[in-house]
């Protein structure tokens, strides 16, 4: 079975995506959705003779797709994808997968509702060296605390201190830091640990109303992990999770690029790490193919729960940091 995508965002993460599946033979990419005509024709251009839509009705109605991925702007990804799912497209939807908890569960309800599939499209969590650190986990003992860093200097930042405030800087997008890079750091800590107990959040508010950058603190049973997120700084440092056997030091926590395994009372050092494709989304793609194909509505690492779950403490920090965006009300 040939999988005919469509997808909705015409940027450099959705260009990404293309690339990726275009190695996989499941899919044939068959549209482009864009708010205006020009654009999506002038997108569509690069990748052959495609369907162009601007109007999401047509385009959930369509006879030529059978899948939709998603990378508009986070506070477009609800209405979207629950169109896109009530017209039976199975939806593939970027990170964050939704502005709030609230909107999710309408997203999930809309894919059992017409048994498709819903799936966030966080890469890290589908990536070989992430399922590496999983089956070794157990490794460590008991896991007393962690450390996720992911700090990224933005590309638009330069333009916002100039006063030109870009979509990733703009509340009415539900973007910001925690939005955009805090999550890489929340998700694979949920898809190893599971809910945390507490969070104690903190964040550096910018003028336009999103948070720059800051840091969170997810209290389990027994263990605490820090997540540190910027997009207005860099950082080099790794990430590392530690127990009472060992430690695995994370190079790239987005990407999980290199894991190393110290051992305490051994003292030895082990790399655990596989090569990974060179395009992370590579995975992701394969996934969600996957899941097409075997008839399944969800996938088991990048599941509904831990997506529902990413979003309950992302809320709930930006309550605590008071980030406000208008779908919340």
């Amino acid at each position: 079975m040939v999988i005919r995508i469509a997808v909705i965002g015409t940027n450099f993460i959705t260009e990404r995506f293309i690339d990726a599946m275009s190695e996989l033979t499941e899919y044939e990419l068959t549209a482009v959705y864009s708010r205006t005509k020009e654009r999506a024709v002038e997108f569509a251009s690069k990748y052959g003779d495609l369907y162009t839509y601007t109007s999401l009705e047509e385009l959930a109605s369509s006879p030529h797709v059978d899948a939709v991925y998603i990378a508009s702007p986070t506070s477009f990804h609800a209405d979207q994808a629950e169109q896109m799912l009530k017209g039976g497209k199975h939806v593939l939807v970027e990170k964050p997968a939704a502005s709030n908890d609230k909107e999710w569960a309408r997203m999930t309800s809309a894919a059992y509702d017409n048994q498709v599939v819903l799936m966030e499209a966080m890469k890290t969590t589908q990536l070989p060296n992430f399922i590496l650190l999983k089956e070794h986990l157990h490794k460590l003992g008991p896991v007393r605390s962690g450390f996720a860093n992911y700090c990224q200097y933005s590309s638009r930042y330069d333009a916002y201190k100039e006063g030109n405030v870009l979509n990733a800087f703009n509340p009415e997008l539900s973007n910001g830091s925690l939005m955009d890079i805090g999550v890489y750091g929340i998700y694979p800590i949920i898809a190893l640990f599971g809910r945390p107990r507490e969070v104690k959040a903190q964040g550096h508010l910018l003028e336009s109303g999103v948070d720059g950058s800051g840091s969170l603190l997810l209290k389990y049973e027994d263990s605490q992990i820090i997540i540190n997120h910027s997009k207005i700084t860099d950082s080099m440092l790794p990430s590392e999770i530690q127990g009472e056997h060992g430690n695995v030091v994370i190079q790239n926590w987005n990407n999980f690029e290199k894991l190393t395994f110290y051992d305490r009372t051994a003292k030895s050092e082990t790399l655990l790490s596989e090569p990974q494709h060179t395009n992370p989304m590579y995975y992701e793609a394969v996934e969600f193919a996957k899941l097409i194909q075997e008839g399944k509505n969800e996938s088991t690492l990048n599941s509904h729960k831990n997506t529902a779950l990413t979003l309950q403490v992302l809320d709930e920090a930006r309550r605590q940091i008071g980030l406000v965006f208008p779908s919340d009300s």
